[in-house]
């Protein structure tokens, strides 16, 4: 019987060897398998806010932020203040990104199809789900134990 060790060493194996695999794709651009994804989630959804993006890509706000000054350094993306909210960004790419994006997802692609060969369609929709099943429920616990440290730290403090 599979366990949650089982999984998780599954799942560390095949992302250690993934992302290693982008990086190698990516490198002759100057560029990582990180920046990429947030280049492609902007590809998808353009003009949101860097805490959008900071949860769509799974990750936290500072790396987020680090990364985003690289890519507006490059003239990739573009930050600028939320019209209606002062402290938040929107983030956008810049037409140099796109073209960029292109290039790098052209880079991967066959990275992708390696990734997607050993499964069915129907296969892939249900490890897709499978995932995304993993994913809520380690976000349920990382949302518990956010809350139980706030409450520790408000105790503390009155």
């Amino acid at each position: 019987m599979k366990t949650g060790h089982n999984i998780a060493m599954g799942l560390r194996a095949a992302y250690l060897s993934m992302h290693r695999q982008t990086n190698f794709r990516l490198a002759p651009f100057g560029m990582t398998a990180d920046q990429f994804v947030l280049l492609a989630l902007l590809s998808e959804q353009d003009g949101i806010t860097q805490q959008q993006l900071a949860y769509r890509a799974s990750s936290d706000p500072n790396t987020i932020r680090a990364m985003l000054v690289l890519l507006e350094n490059c003239r990739l993306v573009q930050r600028r203040r939320h019209p209606t909210d002062g402290r938040a960004l929107i983030i956008t790419l810049t037409r140099k990104g796109r073209k960029i994006y292109t290039k790098l997802s052209a880079a991967i692609k066959p990275l992708q199809n390696r990734l997607s060969s050993p499964f069915q369609a129907k296969e892939i929709r249900t490890l897709v789900s499978l995932l995304g099943r993993v994913s809520d429920a380690m976000s349920k616990q990382d949302s518990h134990n956010n809350q139980r440290q706030l409450k520790k730290h408000n105790h503390r403090k009155g």
